[in-house]
C-alpha cells in the first residue's frame, strides 16, 4: 500500500500524523498557496499535478495504491480530478470531510449558492464586513467600494489589495470565542461573510457573530463527485485497512 493523502486542512495533516504512527507508506501533497505551511511527517510535495492527465502519471509512477482527500471542502477543482483520475485507473479513493456548520437558533445566517452572489446581497449602504473567504475571491468585492473590509489571512499580502478601503489581519487559527469577540468589536464589524468550511478551527467567528447579533452571509460548499466519505480520521484509517485485507 501507498496513499497519496491531499491535504490543505487541519484535518489533513491529524491524518498524516496518523500514517506516520501507523507507518504506513505515504505521500502528503498540497497546493503551495500558503507561505509557511505546517510541517508534516510524511514525505512532502507541494503544487499542482496538472489536471486529470498530470495526476495519472504522478500516480502511476509513484506506484499509489490509494487516495485520501483531505483537500479543503472549497477546493472543488483538486477533488473533481481526483475522482476523475482514481475512477480511470481504479484506485480506491476516500475523501475526508468534516461536517458543514449548522446555524443555531439566535443565528442570523443567508446562504449563498457561491461567493460570487454574495457581494450585491450586502447592502447598498456603506457596511463594514469581515471576509473570512481567504485571499483567492477577495476581487469580487472589488466592486463594491463604499464597504470597509476586513481581512484575515495566513500570509502578508505579496501585492496590494483590490479592495480600496481594507485592513488585513495576519494569524493562523485555530481560532476562539475571545479573540473572535474582541476582532469584530474592534472593526465595528456589521457583516460576517464566510465559507461553510465546517471544523472547530474557525468556527469562533460565527459564534461572535451570534453574540453579537450580526448577519452572517454564508457561501455553501461546492459540489464534489463520490460518495465514498470518512467523517473522522479513525473511519479513513478502518477504510484503508479494510480495503488493504480486500487486496483492492
Amino acid at each position: 500500500m501507498r496513499v497519496l493523502l491531499l491535504g490543505g486542512t487541519t484535518e489533513a495533516s491529524l491524518m498524516a500524523q496518523a500514517l506516520a504512527r501507523t507507518q504506513v507508506a505515504s505521500v502528503f501533497s498540497y497546493a503551495g498557496r500558503t507561505a509557511r505551511p505546517v510541517a508534516q511527517p510524511l514525505p512532502t510535495r507541494v503544487g499542482g499535478f496538472g489536471g486529470v492527465t498530470g495526476l495519472i502519471t504522478y500516480m502511476q509512477e509513484q506506484g499509489i495504491t490509494h487516495v485520501v482527500d483531505a483537500t479543503h471542502p472549497f477546493a472543488a477543482g483538486m477533488s473533481r480530478n481526483a475522482f476523475a483520475a482514481c475512477a480511470k485507473i481504479h484506485i480506491p479513493l476516500i475523501r475526508l470531510e468534516r461536517e458543514a456548520w449548522q446555524p443555531q437558533a439566535a443565528d442570523d445566517w443567508r446562504f449563498f449558492d457561491t461567493i460570487a452572489a454574495i457581494p450585491p446581497a450586502l447592502p447598498q449602504a456603506p457596511a463594514r464586513v469581515f471576509l473570512a473567504i481567504g485571499k483567492q475571491q477577495i476581487g469580487q468585492f472589488a466592486h463594491y467600494p463604499q464597504h470597509h473590509y476586513v481581512l484575515r489571512l495566513v500570509d502578508t499580502p505579496a501585492g496590494a489589495l483590490p479592495l480600496p478601503k481594507v485592513q488585513v489581519e495576519i494569524a493562523r487559527g485555530p481560532f476562539d470565542l475571545a479573540g473572535d469577540l474582541a476582532l469584530l468589536r474592534r472593526y465595528a464589524i456589521t457583516h460576517v461573510v464566510a465559507k461553510n468550511s465546517g471544523g472547530a478551527g474557525a468556527r469562533a467567528k460565527l459564534d461572535a457573530a451570534r453574540k453579537l447579533g450580526l448577519p452572517v452571509l454564508m457561501a455553501q460548499r461546492p459540489a464534489v463527485p463520490g460518495s465514498r466519505v470518512a467523517g473522522t480520521i479513525d473511519e479513513a484509517l478502518h477504510w484503508l485497512d479494510h480495503v488493504a485485507d480486500r487486496g483492492v
